[in-house]
């Protein structure tokens, strides 16, 4: 299937300069809303702990964030999930993270006897205390078989500490090493307590759909790690398409490449959209679509370089885009058609990563042609074109 006749060149170059323009004023919005006002980042990159209930009955937003206010949790954002099964699903996100205190880890080892002082109501002695990252847990290694109630009890009489409800909790999670389990109750069990407190009854379930927390130096460590991916990212392609083809090829594709993330992280931003982990791999994912669709291209102009001596660069540019252009539209055509269906059907993650891909993918295609190739040619007009000529009239 041809989108256009074979033989038939198109001067794809006469459109180079609006097209260029256009790319550079997404480029400078894009840069723009970086800063002011910002992206809406997730938890992953700002941390916090979040929360994703799907109610059984109607509930508002602004319901559901007084409530958590009204627990104490500081500007909780609230945002709803589209879920086809269940119109009141939403994910509750707060910046508090469920942690413990250095105190509080003395008075609990303490309390199970971890150091070798004698004591006389030591029932057990406890080898080793681990509490959880996200203080919702706390594992116990004892010298011998251990009484979970008063392992319980020494856990609970410690101020700062709430042993979670249960008649399951501690458990014994290994008996060869006798270690013991203590949950503890997170800041989602208490968003969860707080929500079927204060909303009607029979709306809140039991159990959240997920419950999910990072620390905010994680999560800065994390928002450094993902630029420094997509930077490196960059780098590679570069002295890739400079030791594949030649060095006037190197800056165009990586302009193109630059343009396409920066481009799509702006169009999200503008959409009022979440930037999360997610969205870093499906920005990794479009550096690697695009850099092969514009390697294609670059082939093929090499191909004509080496056949068409006499013509110039633009014109050899308009021929390999010609003949490179049906294969291009076919196969990103195939994997948008694909995304459309993650998107329209997909929930959650899974919507926003082919959203960002779909987005991607169709700056991609544009670039390839618009942005990477036209770099390309004012390069080598401007300075291989200038070395020519010196090195001809000498």
């Amino acid at each position: 299937m041809q989108f256009f006749p074979i033989g038939r060149t198109y001067d794809f170059m006469k459109y180079r300069v609006p097209a260029v323009a256009a790319s550079a004023l997404l480029c400078v919005v894009s840069a723009v809303l970086l800063f002011v006002p910002g992206p809406k980042l997730s938890t992953d990159f700002v941390g916090g702990t979040e929360v994703e209930v799907a109610f059984e009955g109607q509930v508002t937003p602004s319901q559901i964030q007084q409530v958590i206010e009204a627990k104490g949790f500081s500007r909780p954002d609230v945002i709803h999930v589209d879920d086809e099964k269940n119109p009141h699903r939403y994910l509750i996100r707060v910046q508090e993270v469920s942690t413990v205190a250095d105190s509080v880890r003395a008075a609990v080892e303490s309390k199970l006897c971890l150091d070798d002082k004698p004591r006389p109501d030591c029932q057990n002695r406890a080898t080793e205390v681990k509490f959880s990252p996200g203080g919702e847990k706390v594992s116990v290694r004892f010298d011998a078989p251990p009484d979970l109630e008063w392992v319980r009890a020494q856990v609970a009489s410690v101020s700062g500490v709430q042993v979670r409800p249960g008649a399951n909790n501690p458990t014994l999670q290994s008996a060869r090493d006798n270690r013991v389990d203590v949950a503890l109750t997170s800041l989602g069990d208490q968003m969860m307590a707080g929500l079927r407190q204060g909303l009607p009854q029979g709306v809140t379930p039991d159990q959240a759909l997920r419950t999910e927390w990072i620390g905010p130096k994680a999560g800065a460590q994390l928002r450094d790690a993902a630029i420094k991916s997509v930077l490196i990212s960059l780098f590679f392609i570069m002295a890739y398409v400079a030791l594949r083809f030649d060095i006037r090829f190197a800056p165009g594709g990586v302009i193109a490449l630059a343009h396409d993330a920066l481009g799509t992280v702006g169009i999200l931003i503008m959409m009022g959209r979440e930037l999360s982990l997610i969205t870093v791999a499906a920005v990794l994912t479009i550096i690697g679509f695009s850099v092969n669709d514009t390697v294609v291209i670059y082939d093929r102009v090499r191909e004509h370089m080496a056949r068409s001596r006499g013509e110039s660069f633009s014109r050899l540019i308009n021929v390999s885009l010609s003949e490179t252009l049906s294969r291009t539209i076919l196969t990103s055509s195939t994997v948008i058609m694909v995304l459309l269906c993650f998107f329209i059907w997909g929930t959650g993650s899974l919507k926003d990563f082919a959203l960002t891909l779909i987005i991607g993918m169709l700056l991609g295609v544009y670039s390839s042609i618009y942005v990477a190739l036209p770099i390309t040619e004012v390069f080598d007009r401007r300075f291989l074109n200038k070395s020519r000529k010196a090195a001809a009239s000498t």
